[in-house]
């Protein structure tokens, strides 16, 4: 901000004795009071403020969320910042300073990784150090980052409590898993931190609610690690948005590109698959074998018939059998993002509520990618088809929250193709040979 002069009136020479007119007096403006550093923060854009408290807790001096309010802890770690370089500690940052501060904070962002990114079954938004922990694995109930040898996680959580509040869920949290030590803990009406040991491991937790819906965010790191990650830890922290919107009626907006898991059940190229992952797509592909049509739909229980055309070598799945057991083997395709990009089938255990006609729940929820998949009992007997589906946010606080994973039973899904003129007699039953990639790409 450009400063005025100090105060101060120009000399007036004497008047002449002589008759002459005496000169015109020229007075200087008083210069008004200073402005404060709250003040010159609030004149910022939106976005500078932003940005500036991102910064500032990559240099560790700030440690509070990054909304862009203005704040006393704001002001108070600019003026740390700057008692680092020598400076004078005013809480309004100079060119050379703010320069220097953004320059520190790239440095350190481009050494590890970090992106924000905002995760797909909750649609919570986190910094996420990806050099750090480049490994991914998600299921309905959140996501799991890690290093190649778990020497470091961040772990993304989200469930349902009746009534929760930060002071509750705190107390939960220390005795969660047993065995873990606080030595530091903050507790908010609308948010709570903790951080200790858990068994060898250093950690670092951050939860928050709304209405009945909860969800923690925990860094783990072995001890020996800490010099790295401790001073992204602050940055993570600030950076976590756990409700990034409003509360939403329905599940998170539909990704461009989404991936799921398709049953061949016919050798003509009838595929049983998931009616949600390919609802509102322009192109709709299975992998290997071209593009696909979709024909029917079941909107009661999400199920959809897809058509390819010309294939060859398809193996489709026995759905004739009726599984016996309630422990099951999911086969399906994780999201590439899931495994490197890669696109096997692979097999997931997971328990059933109860088996017979209709929905029940699958526990725990298969990865993401699998909704559409195949389940099978233990003597290979089918048992349905898999369904993923992201607990909602929003609704009364003593509603029954909807399944995270269904299975859909294998009568409704044989009544479903005899429906449409699917003929599945035969078929093998090594269900990782019937399970495809179904991918949909919407506008």
């Amino acid at each position: 901000m450009a400063m005025g002069m100090g105060a101060a009136q120009a000399q007036m020479k004497p008047p002449s004795t002589t008759g002459a007119k005496p000169k015109t007096v020229t007075t200087v403006p008083v210069r008004p009071a200073l402005q404060k550093p709250e003040d010159t923060a609030n004149a910022m854009a939106q976005a500078e403020r932003l940005a500036l408290q991102s910064d500032l807790a990559w240099v560790g001096e700030y440690n509070g969320a990054i909304t862009g309010d203005v704040s006393e802890r704001m002001v108070n770690a600019i003026k740390e910042f700057q008692k680092s370089r020598g400076g004078k500690p005013t809480g309004v940052l100079n060119l050379q300073e703010r320069g220097a501060l953004a320059d520190t904070a790239r440095k350190r962002q481009e050494n590890v990784g970090w992106r924000i990114v905002a995760e797909p079954a909750t649609g919570a938004r986190l910094g996420i150090p990806t050099k750090l922990v480049p490994q991914l694995t998600s299921d309905a109930s959140g996501a799991k980052w890690t290093s190649p040898t778990g020497t470091i996680q961040v772990v993304l959580t989200r469930r349902k409590e009746s009534n929760p509040t930060a002071a509750k869920l705190a107390e939960r949290e220390k005795k969660e898993p047993a065995g873990r030590t606080v030595d530091y803990a903050v507790v908010k009406p609308d948010f709570f931190v903790l951080s200790g040991l858990q068994g060898l491991k250093k950690f670092y937790l951050r939860g928050t609610f709304r209405g009945d819906e909860v969800r923690v965010m925990t860094i783990l790191y072995d001890q020996a690690t800490e010099n790295t990650v401790e001073p992204v830890v602050i940055a993570m922290s600030s950076a976590f948005n756990a409700f990034p919107s409003a509360a939403q009626a329905g599940p998170p907006p539909r990704k461009t590109v989404e991936y799921g898991t398709g049953v061949v059940v016919s050798e003509d190229g009838a595929i049983v698959t998931d009616r949600v992952t390919t609802d509102e797509c322009i192109a709709l592909t299975i992998p290997g074998h071209g593009s696909a049509d979709r024909v029917a739909e079941d909107k009661e229980h999400d199920l959809a018939l897809l058509r390819i055309y010309g294939a060859r070598g398809l193996k489709p799945l026995d759905i004739a059998g009726n599984a016996t057991q309630t422990a099951l083997d999911i086969s399906g395709i994780a999201d590439p993002q899931n495994q490197g990009g890669g696109s096997a089938a692979t097999s997931m255990k997971a328990s059933v509520a109860q088996l017979g006609r209709g929905d029940a729940a699958l526990s725990p929820p298969p990865a993401i990618g699998f909704s559409g998949g195949a389940a099978l009992d233990g003597d290979g007997k089918f048992a349905g088809i898999a369904l993923l589906r992201p607990v909602l946010v929003a609704g009364p606080a003593n509603a029954t929250p909807p399944a995270q994973a269904a299975l859909v039973s294998a009568d409704i899904v044989r009544d479903f193709l005899k429906a449409n003129g699917v003929s599945t007699s035969g078929g093998s039953t090594e269900a990782k040979s019937a399970v495809v990639r179904v991918i949909c790409v919407r506008k």
